[in-house]
C-alpha cells in the first residue's frame, strides 16, 4: 500500500504534469549526449486516469475558440442555433473517442501515441492515412493557435504595437491581416526555436499553461454568478438602432453644455462637417437620438429571450438593435460612418466550421499510451469524461453568454463598441485580466505543443515506410509544410 497521503501524492503528480506527446521527452533525453550511441530511455509507466488523460485533453479541447469567438458565434446564431452546433460538434468528437476506445480495449495498447495505437490495430495503410490527416490537422491548428495569440497581444494587450495602421475604415481589415503576418511569422519563428533547442523547456511550462485554462474558466462562472448582484458597468453607445465603434469619442451624447454654453461633442465630429452646431451633418445622425445602454445588464435582465435567435447577414451589414429608428433616404455614406459592421458573411455552416476545431485535442490522452499504468482503463474513461465536460463547460458558455450579455455587442467580434475589450474578459472576475492574460498564455501552449507533436507524428509515419518520399529529410518536410499553412 502507498504511505504517501493522497494530497501529497497527487501534488507530486500535477508537479510533474507534461503536455509532450509520446516519445518526445524519450528522444530529447536520448539526444543529450553528443556523439553517443542513441538509446531507448525505458521510463516506467507511472501516470492513471486523471493525470495522463483527463487534464491533457481538457486543456488541448478548451482553447482559443472559446476566449475569442464563443461570444461571436452566440449572438450570430443565437442561442438555441448555437446549442445545435455545440451538440452536433461534441457528437462527433464522441463517437470518435468511443470507436477509439474499441481500439484501445481490444488487446495490448502499444507505446507510441494515437497513430501506433491505429496502426498496429487496422494496419500500416490504413494508420497511414489517419496518421497522415492527423498531422496536417495538428498542423492546422498551431497555425489557428499562433494567429489567436497575435489577436489577443495586438487587440486587447498591446494595441499600440501594430505596425500597419488604418487611415481609413475600409482599410482596417487589410492592416489587421497585415500584423497578423508579421507577427504571426515572429511568433512562429521563435516557436520553433523554442522547440528547436529542446522540448524540456516547453514541458517545464505546462503545468502553467493548464492552470492558465482552468483559471480562465473558473473566472468566467465567477463573473456570471456575480452579475446577478452587481453587472459589471459596461456601456455601449447607440444612434438610432446602430451601434457605434467607441474609439474616437468618449461621451455618448451630441452635445454637452459647459457652463450655460452648449458644446457639441467629439461624437459630433464624426459625423458632422465641423464642430458648429449649425454645421452640416450626417442625415441619419440628424434623425436620430443617441443612447447609452449596459453591455452586460446580467443574469437576471432577461435580455435572453433577445437572443434567443440567430442574425445572419452578409459582410458590412450594420450591427442592430431590435428597435425603432428612423432612417435615412440616403445611405450610401454609411460605410464611411463609425459604426460596428460584419466583417465577414455569417451563415451557418460557416459557423460549424468555425467552431469545430475548439472541440478536437481528443487524442491528447492516446498520446500517452505508453506512459500510462492501465492503458486500457485510462484512455477510454479519461478521454470521455473530458469530452463530456468540455460539452457542459461549452453548452453553458452558450447559455450565460445569451443571458447575460446584450445581442449588440455579442455580435460585435473585436470589441470595437466597447474601446476594443474583450467581452468575455469583462464578464469574468475578479478582472479582465485574467482573461486576456489566461487565454494569451493558452494559445502560446497549444502552439508549442502542435509544433513539437506535429514533426514527431510525421516521423512516426516515414519510419514505417507507408509513403517513401517521407523516409528522406523528415524535419525538412515539417518545416516547409508549416510555412506553407500559415502562409
Amino acid at each position: 500500500m502507498d504511505s504517501n497521503p493522497m494530497v501529497s501524492s497527487l501534488l507530486n503528480k500535477l508537479a510533474n504534469y507534461t503536455n509532450l506527446t509520446q516519445g518526445v521527452r524519450e528522444h530529447e533525453e536520448a539526444d543529450e549526449d553528443e556523439g553517443a550511441k542513441k538509446q531507448t530511455v525505458k521510463v516506467t509507466p507511472q501516470m492513471g486516469t486523471f493525470i495522463g488523460v483527463y487534464l491533457p485533453c481538457l486543456q488541448n479541447i478548451l482553447g482559443v475558440i472559446l476566449f475569442l469567438r464563443m461570444t461571436w458565434i452566440v449572438g450570430t446564431a443565437g442561442i438555441l442555433e448555437s446549442f445545435i452546433i455545440v451538440s452536433m460538434c461534441c457528437s462527433c468528437t464522441m463517437l470518435t473517442a468511443i470507436s477509439m476506445s474499441a481500439i484501445a480495449t481490444n488487446g495490448v495498447v502499444p507505446a507510441g501515441g494515437s497513430y501506433y495505437m491505429i496502426s498496429r490495430s487496422l494496419g500500416p495503410e490504413f494508420g497511414g492515412a489517419v496518421g497522415l490527416c492527423f498531422y496536417l490537422g495538428t498542423t492546422f491548428a498551431g497555425a489557428m493557435y499562433i494567429l489567436g495569440t497575435i489577436e489577443i497581444l495586438l487587440t486587447y494587450i498591446v494595441p499600440s504595437a501594430a505596425i500597419f495602421k488604418a487611415e481609413e475604415k475600409a482599410q482596417e481589415a487589410d492592416a489587421l491581416l497585415n500584423n497578423m503576418r508579421v507577427y504571426g511569422t515572429c511568433c512562429l519563428t521563435l516557436m520553433a526555436l523554442v522547440v528547436f533547442v529542446g522540448v524540456k523547456y516547453v514541458n517545464k511550462l505546462a503545468l502553467v499553461f493548464l492552470a492558465c485554462v482552468v483559471l480562465s474558466i473558473l473566472a468566467i462562472y465567477a463573473g456570471v454568478i456575480k452579475t446577478i448582484f452587481e453587472p459589471p458597468i459596461f456601456p455601449v453607445c447607440l444612434l438610432g438602432n446602430r451601434t457605434l465603434q467607441n474609439h474616437g469619442f468618449d461621451k455618448c451624447m451630441k452635445t454637452e453644455i459647459i457652463d450655460n454654453v452648449t458644446m457639441t461633442t467629439k461624437l459630433w465630429s464624426l459625423f458632422c462637417k465641423g464642430s458648429e452646431l449649425n454645421a452640416s451633418c450626417n442625415e441619419y445622425f440628424t434623425l436620430n437620438n443617441v443612447t447609452e445602454i449596459q453591455g452586460i445588464p446580467g443574469l437576471t435582465s432577461g435580455v435572453i429571450s433577445e437572443n434567443m435567435w440567430g442574425s445572419y447577414g452578409p459582410a458590412g451589414m450594420l450591427v442592430e438593435k431590435a428597435m425603432p429608428s428612423v432612417p435615412a433616404s440616403d445611405a450610401s455614406q454609411d460605410k464611411h460612418m463609425p459604426y460596428v459592421v460584419n466583417d465577414i458573411t455569417a451563415f451557418f455552416t460557416l459557423l460549424v466550421g468555425i467552431y469545430f476545431p475548439s472541440v478536437t485535442g481528443i487524442m491528447a490522452g492516446s498520446n500517452r499510451s505508453g506512459d500510462l499504468r492501465d492503458a486500457q482503463r485510462s484512455i477510454p474513461i479519461g478521454t470521455i469524461l473530458a469530452i463530456a465536460t468540455t460539452t457542459i463547460i461549452y453548452l453553458s458558455c452558450v447559455v450565460m453568454f445569451g443571458a447575460c450579455i446584450e445581442g449588440v455587442l455579442l455580435r460585435d467580434k473585436f470589441g470595437d463598441s466597447v474601446k476594443g475589450n474583450l467581452v468575455i474578459g469583462t464578464l469574468s472576475w475578479p478582472s479582465p485580466w485574467v482573461i486576456v492574460i489566461g487565454s494569451f498564455f493558452s494559445c502560446c501552449g497549444a502552439g508549442l505543443q502542435s509544433l513539437t507533436g506535429a514533426p514527431r507524428l510525421l516521423q512516426a509515419i516515414a519510419r514505417d515506410g507507408i509513403v517513401p518520399f517521407l523516409q528522406v529529410r523528415t524535419h525538412q518536410i515539417c518545416l516547409i509544410s508549416y510555412d506553407i499553412i500559415y502562409l
